[in-house]
């Protein structure tokens, strides 16, 4: 019986940390059109917003040069950009973290949230 749930929780487990990892990058350079007001993947240069050059894996509320919020700073004690982490920012960020300065109300289709993410890690795998 313990081996049975135990195979159930790692089977039921296993889809949620692989679900970013199938996202394309160019359809995420894309959806970065939404963010390129704000941001750039690309170069590190911060804008109204932080650099996003490098962000996955990056501690959160780090990018040196941008002043965060006192709310992002708060959130991202002890933090990293994950793909999951990014994932669940991404759709709400003023409910995750209230105070924000990011005005973007958010990516509300899982294809574009697993996308952007993969352009993200490398954006040189878009073409860009």
């Amino acid at each position: 019986m313990k081996f049975h749930c135990l195979f159930l929780v790692a089977a039921l487990a296993l889809p949620a940390g692989l679900a970013h990892a199938d996202g394309d990058p160019v359809a995420g350079a894309k959806v970065f059109k939404k963010c390129m007001a704000c941001h750039t993947a690309t170069e590190p240069k911060n804008k109204v917003g932080p650099t996003l050059m490098g962000v996955v894996g990056r501690p959160v509320a780090s990018v040196d040069g941008y002043s965060y919020s006192k709310a992002m700073a708060a959130f991202g004690e002890g933090k990293t950009w994950t793909e999951e982490e990014l994932a669940a920012y991404l759709p709400k960020p003023k409910e995750l973290v209230p105070g924000t300065k990011m005005a973007f109300a958010g990516l509300k289709k899982p294809d574009e949230i697993d996308n952007v993410i993969a352009y993200l890690k490398d954006p040189s795998a878009a073409g860009k």
